[in-house]
């Protein structure tokens, strides 16, 4: 979801097909990430990357924990902002203190190698329990990375619920502004 300030664009035409960016606040474009992939982590620990996502992830990524036992994968300018608004939160407020060492706490910077490859942290593996086959995928600003199996029961969970997340969330579909 863009930050207060970011609207949403639809910005050039690629090769293979139309890709969509949003602005972020300051003027820069921010890729969108979509989809769903499989991919595998090899034995030193990095994940192959889909090929339409690389571009955008030139500039390295910095990984964290997520929620739901998967992990996050940020584009460093992503996680800049992110990191901004963690270090904004007033220090007496022991959840803001709890959420800023969550999600930067074994957060680790990576840089994508030339077979489209990010090294994954150890440590981070180990949170997330991955290890071989994983899925890979886009929602929106960034990357989730997850054990199959998690990922399958968490699906199912949404999809045999979706109406009423949906209702929980309110108007955010209905009310998203389109640019021209």
């Amino acid at each position: 979801m863009p930050l207060s300030g970011e609207i949403w664009v639809k910005v050039g035409q690629s090769r293979s097909n139309e890709r969509l960016f949003y602005l972020l606040g300051g003027g820069k474009f921010q890729a969108m990430f979509l989809g769903t992939h499989t991919h595998s982590i090899d034995d030193k620990g990095r994940l192959t990357l889909p090929a339409k996502w690389r571009q955008e992830l030139a500039g390295g990524v910095t990984i964290t924990r997520g929620l739901d036992d998967c992990l996050f994968v940020f584009p460093k300018n992503k996680f800049a902002a992110i990191a901004r608004d963690l270090d904004a939160q007033p220090l007496q407020i022991s959840d803001a203190r709890n959420w800023a060492r969550y999600v930067a706490g074994l957060a680790a910077e990576s840089e994508i190698d030339k077979q489209g490859r990010v090294l994954i942290p150890q440590n981070l593996r180990g949170f997330a329990k991955l290890n071989g086959e994983v899925v890979v995928v886009g929602v929106v600003s960034r990357i989730e990375v997850w054990r199959p199996e998690k990922h399958a029961a968490i699906n199912k969970t949404v999809e045999s619920d979706a109406s009423t997340v949906a209702e929980r969330l309110g108007q955010t579909i209905q009310d998203a502004k389109v640019e021209k």
